[in-house]
């Protein structure tokens, strides 16, 4: 989500909370009954702890897109529990790779080849970020999935965490890609520590428990290589 998305409400209602609803009454109507859904790191607000467990306790939302995606994983556990679905919650930190539409990222490289000399800047530049690649995300949901752990669990639901152990600076995103560019522009910061109402300016998931899945806490996990 970015600071757009507060002049369109509607869209991010009817993308992920509307769009969950449908998928699962789908789901109800057609007899299908295993739903792995994609959520986001951000459902923890401002978490107190650091890196932050899937049992961590929700905060008030500040961000309209944690919170139709919290809505969606409500829904989720509620069908679970009355049509006895099988249900796969992944929150996510952020996502590079492959068909990648959005985010400061693609931001920036966007507006270095329409104005090389100037780059502006969200917030201070000082916002941790994780990443994940998308193709490791993807061989961790299907990894997961096979295992058919949310038969057993007891509301027929498992929750997983998906990110990796590093984090960087969006000032050290911003000295790669200019790097990589070879530019050396002049950087316009709107200041504060987040750049928009929402943006957690610290997001770092714990892993363990999707790193478990493959035999021990602190696995790799290879084969797939989920980039963790």
């Amino acid at each position: 989500m970015c600071a757009s998305a507060w002049n369109t409400p509607p869209r991010i209602y009817n993308q992920n909370t509307v769009a969950t609803f449908n998928v699962l009454e789908a789901m109800r109507a057609s007899g299908v009954k295993t739903i792995a859904f994609a959520s986001t790191g951000s459902v923890y607000g401002e978490a107190e702890i650091i890196p932050t467990p899937e049992n961590h306790p929700f905060p008030i939302q500040t961000s309209l897109y944690a919170a139709s995606k919290l809505a969606g994983e409500g829904m989720i556990h509620a069908y679970c529990e009355g049509y006895k679905f099988e249900g796969y919650v992944f929150r996510f930190v952020s996502i590079l790779g492959e068909r990648y539409t959005h985010g400061h990222v693609l931001d920036f490289y966007k507006q270095l080849l329409d104005h090389p000399d100037h780059l502006k800047v969200l917030g201070d530049g000082s916002q941790r970020k994780s990443y994940l690649y998308v193709g490791d995300c993807l061989n961790a949901m299907l990894h997961v999935m096979k295992l058919g752990k949310a038969k057993e669990a007891k509301h027929r639901v498992e929750v997983y965490n998906l990110g990796t152990d590093e984090y960087v600076q969006v000032n050290d995103s911003i000295r790669f890609i200019c790097g990589a560019l070879g530019l050396k522009p002049r950087i316009e910061y709107t200041g504060g520590d987040r750049g928009w109402i929402g943006d957690n300016p610290f997001i770092f998931l714990d892993t363990k428990k999707v790193r478990a899945t493959d035999g021990h806490p602190n696995a790799r996990l290879s084969k797939p290589s989920f980039g963790l």
